[in-house]
């Protein structure tokens, strides 16, 4: 069972587990256990995906119960009508607030686009980011006897693939648990000593206009026991009011080194 976190007659939200596909995908033929088929299993009724989550992020997904509705939600999405508040975990002490405005190539999959073009030209990716808490722990490192992280807050006013995770490694904070674009040894250490053994990247609310009704509409998703225990270890439990702990969530669907 997913935790519904919004339903009405035209919309229905959950809050994704990181671990979890969207739906079914040449990425793991095998899987079987995805988000779209346990909606539907669950409210007993069709689903339209209208945006995606990366299979490692969890948070607010966002889905139409007609195609009508699913089309007017992607709209809004294309044209970046919808506010996307992201929370992250990253390397270092990144301070301060800004607005990252650093174009990126379109990433390609080796088997999904081996026939397709070369890649073209870099892309605009705008993300706006502010540095909420930070934490020095104890441990050593890699070559630091101490271990920093931030506590990150983002939102995306673009759509590129991995956004957010990219931008972070281009400011050299990537976000812990990141396997492809992050520090492989920063990794390991956050899952050796302090259990963050996955991306610690969560779509925490959506703000949009109900695509029916017009009415203001804020969908929030709670944070699971990972980030729960994390925020606990690094003394960080006054962060993020606005943003709801979850008691229980559905094991996460294991994820692959290579996403």
């Amino acid at each position: 069972m997913l935790e519904i976190i919004y339903q009405d007659d035209w919309l229905v939200a959950v809050n994704k587990p990181a671990g979890w596909l969207v739906h079914r995908s040449w990425l793991d033929r095998k899987e079987k256990v995805v988000v779209m088929q346990t909606v539907r299993d669950q409210i007993g009724q069709h689903v339209f995906t209208v945006h995606r989550l990366d299979r490692p992020t969890s948070g607010v997904l966002l889905m139409g119960l007609s195609s009508e509705v699913g089309r007017l939600l992607a709209q809004q999405f294309e044209q970046h009508q919808i506010q996307k508040t992201y929370h992250a975990v990253v390397r270092g002490w990144l301070t301060g607030g800004a607005t990252l405005d650093y174009p990126l190539l379109e990433e390609r999959d080796k088997i999904a686009d081996k026939f397709s073009a070369a890649p073209c030209a870099p892309q605009p990716a705008v993300t706006d980011y502010q540095a909420l808490a930070h934490a020095e722990l104890p441990v050593a490192i890699g070559k630091f006897t101490t271990a920093r992280y931030s506590l990150v807050a983002m939102s995306p006013r673009t759509g590129r693939k991995h956004q957010l995770r990219r931008h972070m490694a281009h400011l050299r904070h990537p976000i812990i648990g990141d396997s492809a674009h992050g520090d492989l040894r920063q990794n390991r250490g956050a899952a050796a000593h302090f259990g963050i053994d996955r991306l610690m990247l969560h779509a925490s609310a959506l703000s949009l206009n109900h695509p029916v009704t017009g009415e203001p509409l804020v969908i929030r998703a709670g944070l699971d026991r990972v980030w729960q225990q994390m925020l606990q270890q690094f003394s960080w439990q006054d962060q993020l009011p606005d943003v709801p702990r979850v008691e229980f969530a559905p094991e996460a669907v294991q994820d692959k080194p290579t996403e």
